[in-house]
């Protein structure tokens, strides 16, 4: 569903809200925060998508580190899951079935987060994701759109894996579980969350469906972005598969809809891997500049290799996002 959808969807729902709602969908958040406790809030999120590989395994994995992303952006620790199952009896056997559970269930462990339990229907499509819930404390919560004029921004991982996933359904490219763009996508951002909390982090989001830019858009509430458009990180493959024409719909739904809050001071035939909608994403971190440096030594070192400064938050200008 497109960013056009849910505004328009959710414009007249009224919804119960007590005083202990701290974060609920009204903010673009990438989870929802109920205070339970002065030291304890509660975090909670849900996501889940549908088979962007053939492997079911693999396919499980991306599922679980999709969903758990959220928590991560929002800094807190994630503890219970429940799997949300939506079974395409028709084509997906019980033996693949088992394999994208176990899938899931090894991201998981990987995670320390206990499966409770979790609910199954029979559908047209296979579909496999994750209720998640985590901790934090209420006030060191990482909100999306609190980054300061002055900070820099930081992406932890490269961009296109849309654009990678439309190529391995068509059989552009060959399905290698060892490629730069699995690795990614099948990589917890567990590490990353937590090594950046030992840094004055004024924002966070995750990059996922809405891609680099409507995530970045959801940011820039009090200013701008400026975004370096060369340092901006692409997986293998990415930009000859743009040269080819392969990119999925839902990139090409973003970028129509987000072209009023862009300016592309710099054009570039790659601008649309910007755009692309992105499964198990990086972080963005906004942070003061003379900090980033050795964040984004300590990301990779953790093994985030791609981690790299893109950009700078601005005074608010004409345009939310100002790629140079």
């Amino acid at each position: 569903m497109g960013l056009e959808d849910l505004e328009h969807i959710m414009a007249d729902v009224e919804v119960y809200k007590d005083e202990n709602v701290c974060v609920d969908f009204s903010t673009s958040d990438d989870c929802g925060v109920y205070q339970i406790s002065p030291d304890c809030a509660l975090v909670e999120s849900v996501d889940f998508i549908t088979p962007i590989i053939d492997d079911c395994y693999t396919y499980g994995q991306i599922a679980v580190c999709n969903a758990l992303s959220d928590l991560y952006a929002m800094g807190a620790v994630a503890k219970t899951a429940m799997n949300l199952l939506m079974w395409d009896k028709a084509h997906i056997s019980h033996t693949m079935l088992q394999d994208i559970l176990k899938g899931g269930a090894y991201k998981l462990k990987e995670a320390q987060v206990n499966l409770l339990g979790g609910h199954s229907i029979i559908d047209l499509e296979q579909k496999y994701g994750l209720s998640v819930s985590g901790i934090a404390h209420p006030k060191q919560i990482w909100r999306n759109n609190t980054p300061c004029v002055g900070d820099a921004l930081i992406l932890t991982k490269a961009l296109g894996t849309g654009i990678l996933a439309s190529a391995f359904k068509n059989g552009a490219i060959p399905l290698d579980l060892k490629a730069e763009g699995i690795f990614s996508m099948t990589q917890l951002n567990l590490k990353a969350s937590e090594i950046a909390k030992e840094f004055e982090i004024h924002a966070c989001t995750d990059v996922t469906g809405f891609g680099l830019a409507g995530h970045l858009s959801e940011m820039c509430i009090s200013c701008s972005a400026m975004l370096y458009s060369e340092e901006i990180p692409l997986l293998e493959y990415v930009k000859e598969l743009i040269e080819q024409d392969i990119i999925p719909n839902g990139s090409r739904e973003n970028k129509r809809y987000l072209t009023h809050q862009v300016q592309m001071q710099k054009k570039t035939k790659y601008d649309i891997a910007f755009f692309d909608s992105q499964t198990s994403g990086g972080l963005l971190f906004a942070l003061p500049k003379q900090q980033v440096k050795k964040l984004v030594e300590q990301l990779k070192h953790a093994g985030y290799e791609r981690s790299c400064i893109i950009g700078e938050f601005v005074e608010k200008q004409e345009k939310k996002l100002i790629f140079i």
